[in-house]
């Protein structure tokens, strides 16, 4: 197999010694590990197409992945197999500022396009937390979301079309350039779907105007339910920020050690908020938005001075987990979501289970739509340590489902989540979405064991986690 992957790709496409193929033994979820046999790299439509055919003629089961900064386990090579790596996919093909949309390849760094749109008045809204990193074909398998996702929507709400390889080698397109094309909507089922119905070879993405303005604010509080109880205020008030971030006190600490901008210590906790628009208006909603911090025990909010300070804050955020590092070996960050009005509750129950299993929690999170992201940190070396992050993480995602909502917001289920589903949907509820797998992916080779307990071809998951589970 792998002298005939070398006729696709070339010399220079694959790679299958076991010093390479470590680096691909799992994605931002590291403690479900596994490699693949062949990772390979196309370049085009027609070679994946070609990889996906001598795959089932073959019979060896393959999974699509991006850059790898998914925290579920969704590119993990269960049952091993071929890894079809999309990142020399990674031209953006096409911009039309006139009708707002742009054509790119799977393999496009999300901020190399929000780069590319600087001067013309448009932008691609979806910005994930990994924006420096991630793919724009990942953040199509996993429907990703971001802090700006709050006001402007995830990425399906920003995904027009599709090119896509089905799992028996067939090129599919969906959508198109026009919006609100009839029949079925397929490129909302396939965004989302974790490469469980093929690999995305293109697609066409909105454009969004830029806002004429916005404003940045930094709310300090002295505590983690005066911050919660912030966001809930703010948009019971009918304000819908941009963004609305919060992080705690341990989050404060490792981004104020790496970056220097000044954040308070002894905080517990603070809230990034941002309001863009119409510079009419704009001061009075942030002057609302200070005045409904400050009842809620804000001691303090500070407004961004410049673009420089802005663009400070944003990075201080968005490289948040990358200075978790400073803090522990290993971290598993979940993805839970509740109601708004129960941040509060879920909070204060992530800090009672962190201090149950005797792990330390840090809080960053899209607090604005109740996507909340506890940080468990932990050393991976240790087994035990790891034993009881996995069985912390169990209890802190039941516990967003008894308060009414859901085990992820934005990382997908992968493998890490699959025991949840059954808690979340009915039996025939989880029947429906196999049958619908499987009228894409019937024989289960493409991304096999994802997303759903059982199913065609499913390989039984790791040890590890059905011991702490």
């Amino acid at each position: 197999m792998v002298h005939r992957l070398q006729g696709i790709v070339g010399p220079d496409g694959y790679i299958a010694s076991p010093a390479e193929l470590v680096v691909y033994e799992c994605d931002g979820y590291t403690i479900e590990k596994n490699v693949p046999d062949v990772v390979v790299f196309p370049t085009s439509t027609e070679q994946v197409v070609a990889i996906v055919q001598l795959c089932n003629e073959l019979d060896v089961p393959f999974v699509p992945r991006g850059a790898g900064t998914s925290l579920a386990g969704g590119c993990l090579p269960v049952g091993g197999g071929v890894m079809i790596t999309t990142t020399r996919m990674n031209r953006i093909l096409e911009i039309n500022t006139r009708d707002r949309y742009a054509v790119v390849e799977p393999g496009v760094v999300n901020i190399w396009l929000t780069n590319k749109l600087k001067g013309t008045g448009l932008h691609y809204a979806p910005d994930p937390s990994s924006q420096g990193a991630c793919t724009i074909g990942g953040n199509v398998a996993t429907n990703s979301g971001g802090p700006h996702t709050l006001k402007y929507g995830v990425t399906v709400n920003h995904v027009l079309g599709l090119e896509f390889v089905l799992p028996d080698g067939r090129v599919v397109e969906t959508g198109g350039v026009a919006e609100d094309n009839p029949g079925y909507d397929l490129t909302g089922l396939i965004v989302g779907s974790e490469g469980t119905f093929g690999v995305c070879t293109k697609a066409i993405v909105r454009l969004t105007r830029d806002p004429e303005t916005c404003r940045t604010l930094l709310g300090v509080f002295e505590s983690v339910d005066d911050a919660t109880n912030s966001i809930s205020a703010i948009i019971a008030a009918g304000i819908v920020p941009a963004a609305l971030e919060m992080m705690d006190r341990l989050i404060i600490k490792a981004v104020e050690e790496a970056f220097r901008f000044g954040f308070p210590l002894d905080a517990g906790a603070v809230l990034l908020i941002e309001v863009d628009g119409l510079a009419a208006g704009l001061d009075r909603e942030a002057e609302r938005i200070t005045a409904i911090c400050q009842a809620n025990g804000c001691r303090e909010v500070r407004a961004a001075r410049d673009a420089a300070e802005r663009l400070l804050l944003w990075k201080c955020r968005k490289q948040a987990f990358g200075a978790i590092g400073r803090l522990a070996n290993s971290y598993c960050t979940q993805d839970g979501v509740v109601p708004r009005t129960r941040l509060p509750h879920i909070l204060r129950e992530i800090t009672r289970i962190g201090e149950k299993y005797g792990i330390a929690i840090a809080n960053v999170f899209h607090a604005g739509d109740g996507n909340i992201h506890p940080i468990l940190l932990f050393d991976e070396r240790d087994a035990d340590q790891t034993r009881r992050v996995l069985a912390a993480s169990h209890e802190i995602l039941e516990e967003c489902i008894r308060c009414g909502g859901s085990v992820t917001g934005e990382h997908g289920i992968g493998v890490e989540k699959i025991d949840f589903m059954p808690l979340l949907f009915s039996t025939s509820d989880l029947a429906t979405m196999l049958a619908v797998r499987e009228t894409f992916n019937p024989t289960g080779r493409c991304s096999p064991a994802k997303m759903f307990p059982g199913g065609a071809r499913c390989i039984e998951r790791s040890s590890a986690v059905r011991a702490a589970m």
